[in-house]
């Protein structure tokens, strides 16, 4: 099975844009390896067809090979951090109306949470959070909006009486929050990256990315992000050559741009 890898990481290039070259190559084809053997399927190429002709199975794949591990406020210090620091700094430069991206944003659990952040400090009818993942499948659940007890665990309580009604055993946030969130489709690897952004949030998703796919996305970013915004990293993250590239060290997961 092995000596085919190399043909089906260009297979599905073709189908997908997905570079899996820029993926730890033994984690992720101990991943895919599993699959293949889940669906009782032989080789590489085998495997190849069968995406090619079966939907779910496609999109199965595809679900399973990008990282969807997310929950609302997830490391509750650093969203406290951003409350009194960094919205606050944001809103004094650039006023009430702030451009935020939330790249790689699996099952819309961080813009949404980000959505309610802002709310403490701007008016919810000023806020829009631009949401982009790889995977059109987890941006459907995101669009639906249904999220397990332990997904909504930091949420503060406020919000959580006031956003979420519980469905069953799950919970579903209100069309209220979910308005003020554009999802679309977007590769950090390949596609273009918009301008003039206050604010970048992209977390724990690099740590599954080589050294030199990790610096040009950053690098990106920072290109992104206006003079005097920040980029919002996850805690198992870290950009080693920040100075380098330009960015400030505001704490551990923040970087700004200087002005």
């Amino acid at each position: 099975m092995a000596v085919d890898y190399e043909y089906f990481k260009k297979e599905i290039l073709k189908m997908t844009s997905i570079d899996l070259n820029s993926y730890k190559e033994k984690q992720m084809k101990r991943r895919i390896d599993n699959l293949i053997a889940k669906n009782k399927i032989v080789g590489y190429d085998k495997y190849v067809e069968a995406l090619k002709s079966q939907k779910p199975l496609f999109d199965e794949f595809i679900n399973y090979i990008t990282i969807n591990v997310s929950e609302f406020y997830r490391n509750p210090d650093q969203w406290e951090y951003m409350d009194k620091t960094v919205i606050p700094a944001l809103v004094k430069k650039f006023g009430n109306k702030l451009k935020i991206w939330s790249a790689a944003c699996s099952t819309g659990d961080e813009p949404y949470s980000l959505v309610m952040a802002l709310s403490r400090h701007v008016p919810l009818s000023n806020i829009m959070i631009t949401a982009t993942d790889l995977d059109k499948t987890v941006i459907a659940k995101a669009k639906v909006g249904l999220y397990d007890a332990k997904s909504i665990a930091n949420v503060p309580d406020d919000f959580k009486k006031k956003y979420f009604t519980q469905v069953g055993p799950s919970y579903k946030i209100s069309d209220e929050i979910k308005a003020h969130v554009k999802f679309s489709e977007h590769n950090l690897l390949k596609d273009k990256y918009d301008t003039n952004y206050d604010m970048i949030v992209c977390r724990n998703v690099l740590i599954y990315f080589t050294d030199e796919a990790k610096d040009e996305v950053f690098r990106k970013f920072f290109t992104s992000i206006k003079p005097g915004g920040f980029l919002f990293i996850g805690s198992t993250e870290q950009i080693v050559n920040y100075k380098d590239m330009g960015y400030t060290r505001e704490n551990s997961f923040y970087y700004g741009k200087p002005q």
